[in-house]
């Protein structure tokens, strides 16, 4: 069995943690910024990115959420005019949630600035979380 963490392990986890903080500090002023919250901003990367069909099932499993909470989650965004809900091809009691042109416009821009972003602060989390892993911290 491994012994205690020593100092330089919660300094090399902390300066991960930190990192990963300030990135996720970014993204939520970001969206915020653009008139949402960061909920919806990653509510809207997931349908965008999903390669098949975005039910609310799927949503909620990937926003780590409660059915009833995407519920309420996709009437805010349809209500917004970011996502609308469309019946199923094959199933029609199937609901899918697909983006607005609205939508897309927005997680457009958010993704054009979180990009430009990553381009800066990407080499510093890589880092940080090299170190733990040449370490084989993350292996024990």
């Amino acid at each position: 069995m491994r012994s205690d963490p020593s100092p330089a392990d919660y300094l090399e986890l902390a300066e991960l943690r930190y990192q990963i903080r300030r990135f996720l500090h970014f993204s939520e002023s970001a969206a915020l910024e653009e008139g949402i919250e960061p909920r919806q901003h990653q509510a809207l990367l997931v349908i965008k990115a999903m390669t098949e069909p975005c039910t609310i099932g799927a949503l909620a499993e990937r926003l780590f959420l409660q059915h009833q909470s995407t519920v309420g989650l996709v009437d805010r965004l349809v209500k917004r005019q970011l996502v609308i809900r469309v019946a199923g091809v094959e199933d029609r009691r199937r609901v899918v949630v697909c983006l607005t042109r609205h939508g897309e416009t927005i997680l457009r821009h958010l993704s054009m600035i979180h990009r430009k972003e990553l381009k800066e602060t990407a080499p510093a989390l890589a880092s940080a979380l090299r170190v733990i892993i040449r370490k084989g911290s993350l292996a024990q």
